[in-house]
């Protein structure tokens, strides 16, 4: 329940402009997620979330993700979201569980893997994209290593 309640903030400080925990508590609530203000500071807290402010000049919370290498939190979005993935030329096509396809995404996005051109991400499918095929088979390869790794 905590890693898909995290996985689900990940994906909307992705995807909204939240500015403060009241605003992700009630969004989370209404993404069925039973939670108060308390578990939204801790989950924030765990993620190592932080306020950036906007364009628009308002503080609003953003993953930053941690080049240097992944947290045992972000290897578990993975592990659990992941549910295969193929490819076609550059092209790398991961299906994931209903859902988690943003928050897998900002995981792969946090490997900083220099063959990533960029992700696209869905409900449960998120589009990589490489520079060549042989960039591709490695990101496989590593996703795999990565979800099968204990």
């Amino acid at each position: 329940m905590k890693t898909g309640r995290q996985a689900k903030i990940v994906e909307l400080v992705g995807r909204y402009d939240i500015e403060t925990q009241e605003e992700l508590c009630d969004m989370l609530n209404k993404s069925g997620y039973d939670v108060t203000q308390a578990t939204v500071s801790r989950d924030i807290r765990s993620l190592k979330l932080t306020k950036v402010v906007t364009p628009e000049g308002r503080q609003c919370y953003r993953f930053i993700a941690d080049t240097q290498d992944l947290t045992q939190k972000k290897i578990n979005i993975l592990r659990d979201g992941f549910v295969s993935c193929d490819m076609a030329q550059n092209l790398l096509v991961v299906k994931t569980a209903v859902g988690l396809a943003m928050a897998v995404a900002a995981t792969i996005d946090a490997l900083s893997m220099k063959e990533i051109m960029g992700c696209i991400a869905g409900d449960d499918t998120i589009l990589v994209i490489t520079r060549t095929s042989e960039d591709c088979l490695r990101v496989m390869k590593k996703l795999r290593k990565i979800v099968e790794e204990n």
